[in-house]
């Protein structure tokens, strides 16, 4: 757990600021030094818009006082130690951790590792058994507009 860089209290927001190509800083601060910071800027001169995204990020509130009613976990309380209460705390705090899974993986949606020079047909061995898989859903659910796209897909990729 990371400390406030100006007052030693526990940090809840953790601020990577682009100063240049390869050259990046680090900066950790509580809620109250936060928001000091976000009207400032940052110290150094490199980005005014991670004092615009700090901002934008306390103003849609980040520190929200909002608690899961199933462990009671708050958002802040995720913040300080990066690790959430419950399962349904990704449901309750989807607006917050949203953003957060895309700058962090690129994604909100985990796929698992394949090796990057995984032979074709591999690949293609994964592509069908992920579009079958979304065809039984698609079955499941009554969407046969859907449904008949993948199979088109798998009739498609089964045929290369």
């Amino acid at each position: 757990m990371h400390k406030c860089q100006r007052c030693q209290s526990p940090a809840t927001l953790h601020i990577t600021e682009i100063l240049g190509p390869g050259n990046f800083e680090e900066v950790h601060l509580c809620e109250q030094c936060a928001g000091k910071y976000s009207q400032e800027g940052p110290a150094k001169s490199g980005s005014a818009k991670g004092a615009k995204e700090l901002t934008a990020e306390a103003d849609e509130g980040l520190f929200s006082q909002h608690a899961c009613p199933h462990c009671g976990i708050k958002f802040v309380d995720f913040r300080n130690s990066g690790r959430l209460g419950c399962p349904h705390d990704y449901q309750e705090f989807r607006e917050e951790l949203t953003p957060l899974l895309e700058n962090i993986h690129g994604e909100t949606r985990h796929c698992g590792k394949t090796p990057r020079r995984q032979p074709q047909s591999k690949q293609t061995q994964s592509d069908l058994i992920q579009l079958r898989s979304r065809l039984k859903q698609a079955i499941g659910k009554e969407d046969y507009e859907e449904a008949a796209r993948l199979r088109d897909r798998i009739r498609t990729l089964e045929g290369s």
